[in-house]
């Protein structure tokens, strides 16, 4: 799961002590049920950058802030779910612990069985 945040919206890097409270007992309960494997908050993107290579291009680099980006990576969880039902009532419980507007995308990890065999 990663979520993305209004980059504009100062609740999204300086949570409230509440929201701290509830998201550890969130993030222990879900460890403990065997769930969440690890899950990590971002800083803003001006301490991040951008590493592109365009096809046929020069990598370039990029240093933040990303002005053309409105949301943003907030953060990650990665959790083990048995399936795809699974993991979307997780995020649901997950996006309930915020105040403010949130999107979180549900992807698949690729397993080494995943990919396709050479005959």
């Amino acid at each position: 799961m990663m979520h993305r945040v209004d980059e504009h919206d100062p609740q999204s890097w300086n949570p409230s002590q509440e929201f701290i409270a509830k998201m550890g007992g969130f993030i222990q309960e879900a460890a403990e049920k065997g769930i969440l494997i690890t899950a990590e908050g971002v800083h803003p993107t001006e301490k991040g950058s951008l590493v592109r290579k365009p096809r046929g291009a020069a990598i370039r680099v990029t240093d933040g802030p990303f002005a053309e980006a409105k949301e943003v990576i907030g953060g990650f969880a990665l959790i083990n779910a048995a399936d795809r039902a699974e993991a979307v009532e997780f995020a649901k419980r997950y996006v309930e612990l915020f105040d403010q507007e949130i999107e979180v995308e549900i992807r698949q990890v690729v397993e080494f069985d995943d990919l396709p065999t050479q005959d």
